[in-house]
């Protein structure tokens, strides 16, 4: 396994960019992958500069970078203040994440992730984890069917894909990607076919990876650990995580309003950087996974 594996890393530029990196600083990348969003935070770091990088991606390793000023961790970002403070770090300059599956993933059918190939459902993206697709579709009661599919997927026919699939697992597991959708087949409707599936797939994933659980954990720790005048660079990919980001950064709480004062004043620890980018028709054009990506930019005040 090669870097060759992973694609061009999504709004690279702007990313990196939006970190307003300063040479002597120090930078996470929390979703290294291929590690093109690491490289280029590299070069614009100088000698006494540091760049550390998690991911919970066994196949990731065969990327590290060999450069003293990186290292990378091999954990899930939900532990990010944890592991930074095992290596002395308390504050940091900014933290960069590209948010979901990376093209590796996807591109490798044994892993389970893409709808373009026949696979054993699984879904981790840690391969160590016990928790597979096999067993949220094989396992899991018809209540927490429909919940996974209807909160993930936001998919209107949850409720009946949930007794389906229950129906056709009194009689055998369903454990390929081709058994499933054809259990699932009547809700495919032919023109849209692969959005639908697409969007059975993401609902089983973030269960799986338990994505916005750890979303929510990663982003609650950010404020504390970044110091004044740090900055976040985050790529989301579906509304479920942009809707998060977004949130945390105007409110500094994923639901709700936050308490204000008698005059309607209320204090957050971050504020946004430009407004929403996404990417340009060119980038589009070179590389298909960035036409969902939303990228958003804050500074801790």
């Amino acid at each position: 396994m090669t870097t060759m594996e992973y694609h061009n890393p999504v709004l690279l530029k702007e990313t990196v960019e939006g970190l307003n990196i300063k040479e002597d600083g120090v930078y996470v990348d929390v979703t290294f992958g291929g590690g093109g969003h690491s490289k280029e935070i590299l070069k614009h770091l100088g000698d006494k500069g540091k760049l550390f990088a998690f991911d919970q991606d066994q196949d990731a390793l065969a990327n590290t970078i060999d450069d003293n000023r990186f290292t990378l961790i091999h954990e899930n970002f939900r532990h990010i203040k944890r592991f930074l403070r095992f290596y002395g770090v308390k504050e940091v300059d900014g933290i960069l994440a590209d948010f979901g599956v990376s093209s590796h993933q996807f591109d490798v059918a044994k892993r389970g992730f893409s709808t373009r190939f026949e696979a054993d459902l699984d879904m981790r993206m840690n391969q160590k984890n016990k928790l597979s697709a096999f067993h949220v579709v094989n396992e899991y009661d018809e209540d927490s069917l429909k919940n996974v599919l209807a909160q993930y997927g936001e998919l209107r026919s949850a409720p009946a894909m949930a007794k389906t699939l229950i129906e056709y697992r009194k009689e055998q597991e369903i454990k390929t990607s081709e058994q499933l959708k054809n259990v699932l087949k009547k809700f495919l409707p032919p023109r849209h076919e692969n959005k639908v599936l697409a969007q059975i797939y993401q609902a089983i994933r973030i269960e799986v990876n338990q994505e916005i659980e750890a979303l929510k954990e990663f982003l609650e720790q950010t404020p504390e650990l970044l110091k004044q005048g740090g900055r976040l660079s985050f790529i989301s990919y579906h509304s479920l995580e942009d809707r998060l980001v977004k949130r945390f950064i105007r409110n500094g709480m994923f639901e709700g309003e936050p308490v204000r004062d008698v005059y309607g004043n209320f204090e957050v620890p971050l504020k946004k950087i430009n407004g929403l980018m996404v990417p340009s028709k060119e980038e589009i054009n070179r590389n298909s996974r960035a036409r969902s990506a939303k990228l958003r930019i804050a500074e801790k005040i």
